[in-house]
Parts: structure tokens; C-alpha cells; sequence
């Protein structure tokens, strides 16, 4: 794993004094890294949040939210790697995987308009235009994923997804995810749109480029979105990227206090052990949870 560079810091106001004793509950989310391949590389889908939301408003990230209890629905054609292989990749009993994939593909239509789904599992929705009701119905949460699959006869492409990472905010924080990250491919004939209300505007990106905005100031980013660019930036294609062989751990970044400056670290940092509200973050620990 790539070291959080020193410049990665926080305003003193920022992180509360004391952390919530006890600490929040982290909220199960999915979060997905969708790419593309270019003349110029590999590129991925931004969108920087609306400024003044309550978490991470105005940082720049990837598509993603928390888990909906519907997402677990037993009922959702699905394709490809069973929830069971999912549930091993992350450390987690089989239900919330199944959560966990569900949510991840539809975050992914609400905010990006990208669908990881098709009439069958050799195919994928190369339209998506005629889903837009169906979208913003998704949003508002007056339709399930499992309803709107139904009534669209459409088959969850799972396999069109590839575990990345755990990230687990850190106990200082009062808004608290335990976020599982995923890769997928833009699907062929399937554009990225910014037609969401969480964010400001949305790009396409080289991984090197975002991180070349970050460091003149121009972005905001988290220490997961940071990691991440960092990992794809070592990958010069998409097929490059999706056969990594990722070994995932709970990863939970940490609040350290460097002289008058707070910086963000990792486990293995000097500074992590000692810093205040640690967490031994065991993958074991939240099975059934």
C-alpha cells in the first residue's frame, strides 16, 4: 500500500476534541471505481460532492452510498460470482454481501446513470435512457433494486464487478462507514452522466492527473480516494486493473497530531499506534453484525 503523503492534513476545527464515547456505529456502504480506457490511459469517474453535505461535502470521490436493508432482497436475478465467494473477499456473512453487491450497482445507476445489469448474463443494457423514471424512483426510494430489476427483466451482472478494498472511518468522526470498495468496466455503449443532486460536477480522469489537482489545491481528497487513485495510477489499462489480485483488510485511517498539524495515518505509520481513539479494526469482529 501506497504511504499517505505528509501533505494529506486536516484544519485544526475539523476533527471533534473528543471522539463520541462510545463511538458511532459505522454504516455499511459500497462505493465503485468505474474506469474506461483511453488513447491517453486509463481514466475513472469523479464527482466532486455538493459543498455543506453533512459527509465529505465538497471532497472529491467515487460513486457511492450506504447499504438500503432492500438490497439484501433474495429475490434479484443475479449473475456471476455467488454472494458466498463476496462474503469471503470481504470478511462478511453472505447476506450483507449480497447487500453489499446490490448496493454498489445501484448507487452506481442513481449517481452515475451507469447500469451493471443486462437482459441475461451474456448481455448488458447498452441504453439506458428508457430507465431514467426508474432512476430517479430509486433515488427517492420509492422503488427497490430488486423491484425495478424485476419489472425491467433485467440480471445483475455481478461478475462485472472486482473487490478492491475495506475502508472504516475513523472514531473520531459522528458519520461513520464501513465502505467496501469495487472496480467495474463502463459498460460498452453506456455513458457517465452528473445528473445527480450530491454533486457539483463529475468528470473523467487519469488517476495521475487527479492527484496532480489534489496536490496544487485544486481537489479535495479523502485518504480512501487518495489510496485508490494511487493504486490505479499503476495500471495502464482496464484489463490491467480488473485481474489484480487484491488481498483485502480493514483499512481505518486515523487522526494524528504532528506538532500544531493533524495528519492523517495509516497502521504501520509511527504515529498511528499512539494516536488517540484507536481501533483494532478485525475483519472477524463484524461478521454477523
Amino acid at each position: 500500500m501506497r504511504e499517505l503523503p505528509k501533505e494529506l492534513t486536516l484544519p485544526s476545527g475539523l476533527v471533534p476534541p473528543e471522539p463520541p464515547d462510545p463511538p458511532v456505529t459505522p454504516k455499511d456502504a459500497a462505493t465503485v471505481m468505474l474506469v474506461r480506457d483511453t488513447a491517453a490511459g486509463l481514466e475513472v469517474f469523479l464527482q466532486r460532492r455538493v459543498r455543506g453535505m453533512a459527509f465529505a461535502g465538497g471532497m472529491t470521490v467515487f460513486p457511492g452510498g450506504g447499504v438500503d436493508r432492500r438490497d439484501a432482497d433474495t429475490s434479484i436475478a443475479w449473475h456471476g460470482p455467488a454472494p458466498e465467494w463476496w462474503a469471503e473477499r470481504f470478511f462478511c456473512d453472505v447476506g450483507l454481501a449480497r447487500a453489499l453487491v446490490c448496493a454498489a450497482v445501484r448507487e452506481t445507476f442513481e449517481e452515475s446513470g451507469v447500469l451493471l445489469a443486462g437482459p441475461d448474463g451474456d448481455s448488458v443494457v447498452a441504453d439506458v435512457r428508457p430507465f431514467a423514471a426508474a432512476r430517479e424512483q430509486l433515488v427517492n426510494r420509492e422503488l427497490s433494486l430488486a423491484g425495478f430489476l424485476a419489472e425491467a427483466g433485467l440480471v445483475l451482472r455481478a461478475d462485472l464487478l472486482r473487490p478492491w478494498a475495506n475502508w472504516l472511518t475513523p472514531e473520531q468522526e459522528t458519520r461513520r462507514f464501513d465502505t467496501r470498495f469495487f472496480l467495474a468496466r463502463l459498460p460498452e455503449g453506456q455513458l457517465a452522466d452528473g445528473e445527480t443532486s450530491e454533486a457539483s460536477d463529475t468528470r473523467w480522469q487519469r488517476p495521475g492527473d487527479a492527484l496532480d489537482d489534489w496536490k496544487a489545491g485544486r481537489d479535495g481528497l479523502l485518504p480512501p480516494t487518495w489510496t485508490t487513485l494511487a493504486e490505479l495510477e499503476d495500471c495502464g489499462t482496464v484489463a490491467e486493473a480488473m485481474v489484480v489480485e487484491r488481498e483485502i483488510s480493514v483499512l481505518m485511517p486515523k487522526v494524528a497530531r504532528d506538532g500544531d498539524t493533524l495528519r492523517i495515518v495509516l497502521p504501520g505509520d509511527p504515529l498511528y499506534d499512539g494516536s488517540p481513539a484507536h481501533l483494532d479494526a478485525r475483519p472477524d469482529d463484524r461478521i454477523g453484525r
